[in-house]
């Protein structure tokens, strides 16, 4: 956020205090209402000419600059990918129980990966299973891999929509 003196535009688009529009005037000028006013002049973007500016009390640009940062980097986080652990021969409402706890994670923007464990040959059981939910999430969420079946479990990562 460039603010007052950093400035190097030598007319600004200026914005009052109250959202009047002061028209296009000289940086000294704008620089000398911040003054006055005892506010800060604070540009808002650098692509067009001459440069967008507002006249903002000294705390508020500040706090507006903080929270443009926070929001930045809430965005650049990875969703959580959460577990949901299944077995072959699970029952009816266990499976509607753990299909809604999917379903919640998904609308709170976790991404989360459904595991079945395995014994014996229940390798093809568990994979219909996955399926199932697939298909049963289809509406809230999308498949990142595919459904691999390794060793002792078998597993697939679900993103939300």
């Amino acid at each position: 956020m460039i603010m007052n003196e950093q400035i190097k535009a030598s007319e600004v688009q200026l914005t009052g205090l109250n959202g009047e529009d002061l028209g296009i005037v000289s940086r000294a000028e704008a620089l000398l209402l911040a003054k006055r006013h005892k506010v800060d002049l604070v540009c808002t973007s650098l692509m067009s000419s001459p440069p967008p500016c507002k006249l903002m009390s000294k705390g508020a640009a500040k706090q507006s600059k903080n929270v443009e940062k926070r929001q930045a980097s809430k965005q650049d986080q990875p969703a959580k990918v959460k577990e949901i652990r299944l077995t072959p021969h699970i029952e009816e409402h266990d499976y509607d129980t753990k299909l809604r706890q999917s379903q919640k994670l998904l609308a709170s923007g976790n991404a989360v990966e459904l595991v079945v464990r395995i014994q014996g040959k229940e390798g093809p059981r568990a994979k219909e299973l996955l399926e199932r939910a697939l298909k049963d999430l289809a509406d809230i969420g999308k498949k990142q891999t595919g459904i691999q079946v390794s060793g002792k479990q078998a597993a697939v990562r679900v993103l939300p929509v």
